[in-house]
């Protein structure tokens, strides 16, 4: 549940029903199409903004089986468990997914959704740091569409037009490899030790990628920073660049394995998969939340405007944030925006949720005006602080 890449997008902010199979019953053969049973006009699958629009859930399901469909992008199979997602959405509706580029970050899916406009192969639907997912919205990019459970989903966790929600999330940490590093660092302050040169990483640049970004935000609340003020962040990079602990190197699964970035700072949900996925390889991966720099993000959801597959991809958010997405998404150590439901309805994985990175404290989150600052400052200062 780890991923290489850039793929994890700039993102922001922490924190069911079960969908049914479609029977296979035909409409009546007088019955208009584009009408429902009852005589009543129902809307086309890009112009849904419910599944009732559709008709309800059967009718969107026999919709997304007719496009046959849904192309994604920058899903990493070991990341937030999107391997396992992807292969129970296909096996619970037989529809083919199409997943490409998933190492890609949240700034080229908003790409490719601009440069594939009108294309079949552009993507039905997106997963995207929050920053990412507020700026598509304002380009208007995105479909408007509220799943079953809209109703559950914290307001400050979505978008009130519906046009991007958040799904999962975890919190900034440091991972180490205990079998190379005899002191494990679990502080900022800590990375900043001699013993450490030539060792630290983040998971891929900042102004591209969601993890990363996260890592240098937290590092600056771990300096005095804010979240109006991210410049203690780059300022501390700047710092482990000059005195050589930090290294320009992408920390990835391979990466980690051969012990080429023994330490990086990336998701408490990504590190934790390391720790599962390199057991008994020679990797004793260890997982720290700096105390000194708390900072927590979730990831967003989205439906492009002009998806090639549009029942698809409404079907696959619906998926996502049933019982049983959210519940994959906590096998894959992230936590599932619909936690606290799942918790209070008895519906939850309680061994998944049970190995949850542990936390103390509530988590604060950034404004969007925050974050667009945070955004604008990494874009004009990193590459100079790091160069």
């Amino acid at each position: 549940m780890l991923s290489s890449s850039a793929r994890r997008g700039a993102a922001v902010l922490l924190s069911a029903a079960v969908l049914t199979t479609l029977s296979a019953c035909g409409a009546a053969p007088d019955q208009a199409a584009g009408t429902a049973g009852d005589g009543k006009s129902k809307a086309q699958p890009g112009a849904a903004t419910s599944a009732a629009d559709l008709g309800g859930m059967d009718a969107l399901v026999a919709a997304a089986q007719k496009e046959g469909q849904l192309n994604v992008i920058a899903l990493p199979p070991d990341w937030a468990n999107y391997g396992e997602i992807i292969k129970a959405f296909e096996a619970k509706y037989k529809i083919k997914v199409n997943s490409e580029n998933p190492d890609a970050s949240s700034a080229d899916e908003i790409a490719a959704v601009k440069s594939r406009k009108g294309q079949t192969r552009a993507p039905d639907v997106m997963d995207l740091g929050i920053a990412f997912a507020r700026s598509g919205a304002a380009e208007n990019l995105f479909a408007p569409y509220k799943v079953t459970a809209w109703d559950k989903i914290p307001a400050g966790q979505k978008d009130a037009d519906a046009r991007w929600y958040n799904d999962y999330g975890g919190y900034v940490s440091i991972g180490c490899d205990a079998a190379k590093i005899p002191n494990c660092p679990t502080t900022f302050a800590d990375l900043l030790k001699p013993e450490y040169k030539g060792k630290v990483a983040l998971n891929g640049n900042p102004t591209k990628s969601g993890s990363a970004f996260g890592g240098v935000y937290a590092a600056a609340l771990a300096n005095k920073g804010s979240f109006a003020d991210i410049q203690p962040g780059i300022d501390f990079f700047g710092q482990l660049r000059k005195n050589g602990n930090f290294i320009p190197v992408e920390s990835t699964p391979a990466t980690v394995e051969k012990g080429e970035t023994p330490i990086s700072i990336d998701w408490d949900y990504l590190n934790a998969g390391y720790a599962e996925q390199f057991k008994g390889k020679g990797v004793d991966w260890k997982v720290a939340v700096p105390t000194d720099g708390v900072y927590a993000q979730y990831y967003s959801q989205a439906v492009n405007k002009e998806a090639p597959h549009p029942a698809a991809a409404r079907l696959w958010m619906e998926f996502l944030y049933s019982a049983e997405g959210q519940n994959l998404y906590l096998k894959g150590h992230a936590r599932a925006v619909l936690l606290p439901v799942l918790t209070q309805d008895g519906t939850v994985d309680k061994d998944a949720a049970a190995k949850l990175p542990q936390i103390q404290g509530t988590p604060a989150f950034p404004a969007s005006a925050e974050l667009d600052k945070a955004k604008a400052t990494l874009a004009e200062k990193w590459d100079k602080a790091l160069s």
